[in-house]
């Protein structure tokens, strides 16, 4: 009985030896998934890699979410309808570092002619929707001007009319969560994000390109409560921040904006306003390591409807390359000073030392080079010049669908970047 096991243990080794032999160990591939037309309604998952072709424009209804994976194209490819995207439900766009999420256009769009975009809407959210996640997405070549029939105008969001260029992220929930992180916006006719309402996290991005005879980087409202850091802003039309309690929405806006890099704000504006920080109507800001380099002013108030007594404003760092710049950023009763600020009457001084940036580039430039390297070099006066004994509103974090994000912690130097 023995021998007979053994013989049978054998032969089944031997017939399992010839089956592994003669099977296809080719591995699986994923081929990734390409819609061709996408409009109407949309929610649940935009698998990994994958292209939608938005043909019309899209909604995400309320009480439903849409997860867009890492590595997806969003492109918009009807030029004659120029889609929005609203967004009643939830928007969860996580791409990576190595392969973001992209809204875009086709590559024979992107012409000097369609540098500020025009030809899809923007992401505009209703006040119902309560949670929004933009990671290492890249948004570009959008801000469509609005028609009777734009779903924007007949949800009455936004602006609520036609004839209007729409953001390219429209928030107006004051119960909501929003968070952008590790994003690229780019090639906008108008503002970039006009949030009227949330809890909100806005941090490690880079705006360019944007604004045509207005518009602001990040234009914040009452009903906000955000943290503002490590963002890269690079010419934008007027300010990369403008802060206000405007709308009377509850809570009261209140801002933390810290080790931010803004260069050339304010100049391609055909009137005078602003130009890198623009505080108004009892907003309560705290700014903090804000390096300006270039802009057309320094943190600049509204006289007549100023910023919330309870603000602090310090360490800021001005740079203008010419007198004229210089001029503008000094303090007075429209340009705030703050405390241990490094600023500078004579053109010229304080050079940021950028790791590659010619500082005499023409201010009114909205083109961005991205073999620019807003880093500093070491012995950079705004090295270990930052302040980190401040209070932001999220260093406990956020819960987004279940995951926390926190506020970056400041940092011991003043802008975005340190050294590399």
């Amino acid at each position: 009985m023995k021998n007979l096991f053994i013989s049978c243990a054998l032969a089944m080794l031997a017939l399992a030896s010839c089956t592994d032999d003669s099977e296809d160990t080719a591995p699986v591939i994923d081929v990734p998934v390409v819609q061709e037309s996408v409009a109407g309604e949309v929610s649940g998952v935009w698998t990994k890699g994958g292209t939608y072709k938005i043909t019309g424009h899209i909604q995400i209804p309320k009480g439903k979410s849409l997860t867009i994976e890492e590595g997806v194209t969003v492109l918009f490819s009807d030029s004659v309808v120029k889609p929005e995207v609203v967004i009643l439900g939830n928007l969860y766009s996580l791409g990576t570092a190595a392969a973001p999420v992209k809204f875009t256009v086709p590559d024979s769009w992107k012409t000097a002619k369609n540098l500020y975009g025009n030809l899809w809407g923007g992401l505009i959210a209703g006040p119902e929707s309560a949670e929004l996640v933009l990671s290492n997405t890249i948004l570009e070549y959008g801000g469509a001007v609005t028609t009777e029939e734009s779903p924007s105008v007949k949800a009455g969001l936004y602006k609520a009319m036609a004839g209007q260029h729409v953001p390219v992220l429209y928030y107006p929930n004051v119960k909501g969560k929003l968070v952008v992180t590790g994003s690229t916006i780019r090639n906008f006719n108008e503002d970039g994000f006009y949030i009227e309402g949330g809890q909100v996290i806005i941090a490690n991005n880079y705006f360019y390109t944007t604004g045509v005879s207005g518009g602001d980087a990040i234009n914040i409202k009452s009903g906000v409560q955000a943290d503002i850091a490590f963002n890269v802003v690079y010419s934008p039309n007027t300010n990369a921040l403008k802060l206000s309690s405007t709308g009377d929405r509850t809570p009261q806006a209140y801002i933390v904006g810290y080790n931010n890099t803004i260069i050339n704000a304010g100049w391609r504006r055909p009137t005078t306003k602003g130009g890198s920080v623009w505080l108004e109507k009892a907003v309560r800001v705290d700014l903090y390591n804000n390096l300006l380099a270039n802009d057309r002013y320094g943190i600049k108030r509204d006289p007549g409807n100023p910023e919330d007594a309870r603000s602090v404003i310090s360490n800021t760092f001005y740079y203008g390359y010419d007198q004229t710049t210089t001029s503008q950023f000094q303090p007075s009763t429209e340009i705030v000073k703050g405390t241990n600020d490094i600023i500078s009457a004579k053109a010229g001084e304080n050079d940021p030392k950028f790791v590659n940036y010619a500082l005499s580039t023409a201010t009114a430039n909205a083109t961005y080079d991205n073999a620019w390297d807003f880093h500093l070099q070491t012995g950079s006066p705004a090295l270990t010049k930052g302040k980190t004994d401040f209070t932001r509103l999220f260093a406990n974090g956020i819960v987004v669908n279940g995951i926390t994000y926190k506020s970056p912690a400041p940092a011991n130097y003043i802008g975005a970047l340190g050294t590399k």
